[in-house]
């Protein structure tokens, strides 16, 4: 049988600031992000099976991404760890704000090769993951092809 892709789309909102940047985004700001997950595999072939004929439930796809992507970073501040925004991120924390502290910087490039391992260890064994496209705004955006890693 045919590998089959599936897609679903997921969006967000996620401030940052990118420290040592030599532009506006060193300031604290934020994205509407807009996530595509693709996935590959086989459709079941086994009509006994109640997701006969799915590559993935849709259902459980989301699942995935929402616990490890959409609930975790959706109105959250993400900041590099190793950086002085630590101390902002320590007061903002303390006033009960959602602060991500990561050991990267949070641009799309960096963030969606952090999503694509976070997704690639949920998925079930017969499903790969097939790409990631992270679009911060209507005209930038970075993306993951399992081809090219």
């Amino acid at each position: 049988m045919s590998n089959i892709r599936i897609t679903k789309l997921f969006s967000f909102e996620t401030g940052h600031a990118l420290y040592g940047y030599d532009g506006k985004c060193k300031n604290v700001h934020g994205h509407s992000y807009k996530l595509s997950v693709t996935v590959i595999g086989k459709p079941i072939k086994d009509n006994s099976n109640v997701k006969f004929g799915m590559v993935i439930d849709f259902g459980d796809l989301k699942k995935i991404v929402k616990e490890e992507i959409v609930d975790v970073f959706d109105h959250a501040t993400v900041f590099n760890k190793n950086t002085p925004h630590v101390e902002l991120a320590r007061e903002l924390q303390k006033r009960d704000h959602n602060v991500l502290l990561v050991d990267y910087q949070p641009t799309s490039e960096m963030m969606v090769i952090d999503f694509a391992q976070k997704i690639k260890q949920r998925l079930p064994e017969n499903i790969q993951l097939y790409a990631l496209k992270l679009q911060e705004t209507d005209s930038s955006y970075a993306e993951w092809y399992a081809a090219d890693n």
